[in-house]
């Protein structure tokens, strides 16, 4: 059987990896596991969504608002930083230091074995073009993986429908639209897109924002 990829989610550009105000798709995981060291002791959590500027964790600790903790990822980097809010078994914890997403990224490449090797989830907020029934529309590219990309559009394809993407400075295979949700898609791409191609395009996006 065919291990399900991790759905951690890795965050580019200057943005807190907190909840947003799209349509919850409710990820049920596998997440990443990693632990959260607070008080002396040592709690095992998954890790949900990282950026530059914290982490969004899974787990049944409460700490109280503002305590320090650190966060220990699958890769054994830890980053500490400060309790900035908690929900039911989730907690978001603001890094005191910023981390280089690209170099987390790296990271947690060389950690998985070479046959297994796979990008995992990076959310980014791009620009989009997308070519079906003769038509091109532009939209945002939302988030990117091996396997698939999520966009937002006004003008989106039915479920089934194969479409083509453009995105600067980065080659994605076509795909299919596998699921619809108000002005969000999913698209599962005919071939996977290789690490290799992503992270190139990751790094260049950090530049853009560090100018």
């Amino acid at each position: 059987m065919t291990e399900a990829a991790s759905v951690t989610t890795f965050v580019v550009g200057d943005r807190l990896p907190w909840p947003d105000d799209a349509p919850a798709l409710d990820f049920k995981g596998p997440f990443d596991l990693g632990a959260i060291h607070h008080a002396g002791s040592r709690r095992e959590c998954s890790i949900r969504k990282i950026s530059a500027l914290g982490v969004t964790v899974g787990s049944e600790l409460e700490p109280a608002l503002g305590d320090s903790i650190t966060v220990e990822l699958a890769n054994g980097q830890r980053a500490a930083g400060k309790v900035a809010w908690t929900g039911r078994h989730e907690l978001g914890v603001r890094f005191d230091d910023c981390v280089d997403i690209v170099a987390l990224l790296n990271r947690q490449l060389v950690s998985q074995t070479p046959e297994r090797r796979t990008m995992p989830r990076i959310e980014v907020r791009s620009a989009v073009h997308i070519k079906f029934g003769g038509n091109l529309w532009p939209a945002t590219l939302r988030n990117i993986s091996s396997r698939g990309v999520q966009i937002e559009g006004d003008e989106l394809p039915p479920i089934g429908t194969f479409v083509s993407l453009f995105v600067s400075s980065i080659n994605i295979p076509s795909g299919e639209v596998v699921w619809r949700r108000d002005k969000l898609a999913g698209i599962e791409l005919l071939e996977e897109l290789s690490w290799s191609s992503i992270i190139p395009w990751v790094r260049g996006i950090v530049r853009k924002i560090a100018n």
